[in-house]
């Protein structure tokens, strides 16, 4: 299995196959149930390691980018779920400062036996073209 890239203390990212300058865009995290449940709602798309729901905030209230991340019992017991939020949380953290589009929300769902064993650059590539695709049925 292959190691997620680091980033060092200035931002750049070291390791693995991507290299460059980390942008500084904000990225908050979802903690409310009803943040959750609207992005549930909303456009979505499937791929073999999560899920990913996109939700456009009507008023953008300054906030930014916010994404949440979420592994049900289906996924496994605690270590389980925690290595895949782990992961999940790494690809974001990755893609989302260059992909992501402000005042929206996303919530990336774990996939039993997919999120944590799936090699950490097909995460990547699944959420970047997920990412691709849900922009391109929001214009």
């Amino acid at each position: 299995m292959q190691k997620p890239p680091q980033t060092d203390l200035t931002g750049t990212i070291t390791g693995g196959q991507r290299t460059g300058t980390a942008s500084l865009r904000a990225v908050t995290t979802l903690t409310k149930r009803s943040d959750f449940l609207r992005a549930a709602k909303a456009l979505h798309i499937s791929k073999p390691g999560f899920v990913v729901q996109m939700r456009p905030r009507q008023a953008d209230d300054g906030t930014g980018v916010r994404v949440g991340f979420t592994c049900s019992k289906k996924v496994g017991n605690a270590v389980q779920r925690n290595r895949a939020k782990r992961r999940l949380r790494e690809v974001a953290r990755l893609v989302l400062p260059h992909k992501a589009r402000a005042g929206t929300d996303y919530v990336l769902i774990g996939r039993r036996d997919k999120t944590a064993e799936l090699p950490f650059d097909h995460l990547l590539a699944d959420f970047s073209d997920a990412l691709d695709h849900l922009h391109g049925r929001v214009k």
